[in-house]
């Protein structure tokens, strides 16, 4: 179906490795990790995993007021964060244009913080409402992050909650797209944030999916690799502002790229075991969606979580679609798993990458598995591509397979 065409003018986001572009990247083409010892999971004696992608640095700006703040748990701040910068780089911060029911927002995470979680736990298991207050429930409501970019901003759009785990930052670009592309409204806050708290970690633990390589974490996760022992949670935020072109061209926008395809699908088949078959299928509608063959895409960037059914069910459909010639990486090699905010932070990777013809490997992919798919796997050093198409892929809990396809723009 034709729309309207669809196109970023702002892209910006929090890490374990920076908050620029510039930043992250020259950790990236420096093999620098952002995974270390979390020394404070100690105490979490029946929990394996100590291995986390912590942002360290991050400090609330000081011109948010107290009301502002009020709402905001640490995953809303580091959403609302990436937000401010990335509507700055689009020329949108504080422009009326932003609050006249113009722009909307589709952001997710995959729970909201946890420590107001916890206080309503602690009601239950106590009798005592300790550390409970009329803003609990909205700093640990799913829709936490997208409702506090509306809040925080003066959006009077749609506000579309995508809390789907590790595709909720995929979704939320995925969905924000279709928004702008039927007339629905030109302008969209769009991505996903996560805060790292252990509960997440004990998650995948109790799955037996996590990485052990508690004193040695610069050398986890190892997405693809045959010794990858599991993966490492982080933390993080990325948000992309998406505009319709005309829109975009008649303010005289700087235009970053274009998105052109988006596919979603469900596996309905197991919650927690991926489906090749439908993630290759999600890769075919984004194609389908962009009206491309697979020969147009030059790069993957691959959701390699460095479990071994997830990496080698989506490097084997992978494969089964664009053949062996495929460049493909995975950032989360850097960063660690940040699970809402993976499909966000890969998707401005991927744009910076492809607008910047140099692509970053995976780290610590040093002896690959031969039960993967057989691909290009980007390894001991950067690649100098140029490609018009990139594909960024991202899967999750329950079933959900996602595929965004973004293009140069000249």
């Amino acid at each position: 179906m034709i729309g309207r065409r669809v196109v970023i003018t702002g892209m910006a986001g929090v890490t374990a490795l920076g908050s620029d572009w510039p930043t992250i990247r020259d950790h990236f083409l420096a093999g620098h990790s952002g995974i270390r010892r979390m020394d404070a999971w100690d105490r979490y004696t029946e929990m394996n995993t100590r291995l986390g992608g912590p942002i360290v640095d991050f400090q609330v700006p000081g011109h948010w007021t107290r009301k502002q703040l009020r709402s905001m748990g640490r995953v809303s701040q580091l959403a609302v964060a990436a937000a401010e910068r990335a509507l700055a780089d689009a020329g949108l911060l504080d422009d009326p244009r932003i609050t006249d029911g113009r722009m909307g927002v589709a952001c997710g995470s995959s729970t909201g913080s946890t420590d107001d979680i916890k206080a309503l736990a602690n009601m239950l298991l106590s009798d005592a409402a300790v550390g409970l207050n009329a803003n609990t429930y909205v700093r640990m409501m799913p829709h936490t992050a997208a409702a506090n970019l509306s809040l925080f901003f003066g959006l009077k759009g749609r506000l579309i909650p995508t809390s789907s785990a590790c595709t909720s930052g995929s979704q939320g670009i995925g969905y924000a797209y279709e928004a702008i592309k039927f007339g629905r409204l030109p302008l969209m806050l769009a991505g996903g944030a996560e805060e790292l708290c252990p509960s997440e970690a004990m998650v995948f633990d109790t799955l037996y999916a996590t990485s052990l390589r508690n004193d040695a974490p610069h050398t986890s996760p190892r997405p693809y690799d045959r010794g990858r022992d599991g993966l490492v949670i982080g933390e993080g935020a990325g948000i992309l502002v998406l505009e319709e072109l005309e829109h975009a061209l008649a303010r005289g926008a700087h235009i970053h790229a274009e998105i052109v395809g988006f596919g979603s699908n469900a596996d309905g088949h197991h919650s927690t075991r991926p489906e090749q078959a439908t993630m290759q299928r999600a890769m075919e509608l984004a194609l389908e969606d962009a009206g491309l063959t697979p020969e147009a895409i030059g790069y993957v960037n691959g959701h390699g979580t460095a479990t071994e059914q997830g990496d080698i069910a989506e490097t084997r459909a992978t494969q089964a679609l664009f053949g062996s010639r495929m460049p493909i990486s995975s950032q989360k090699s850097y960063l660690g798993h940040t699970l809402g905010a993976c499909g966000a932070l890969e998707s401005w990777f991927s744009i910076a990458m492809m607008n910047e013809e140099r692509f970053v490997p995976t780290l610590n992919l040093d002896d690959l598995d031969p039960q993967c798919g057989e691909l290009d796997y980007l390894r001991d050093g950067p690649r100098t591509l140029r490609t018009d198409h990139v594909m960024n892929n991202n899967f999750a809990f329950g079933g959900v397979n996602t595929s965004l396809i973004f293009r140069r723009w000249s």
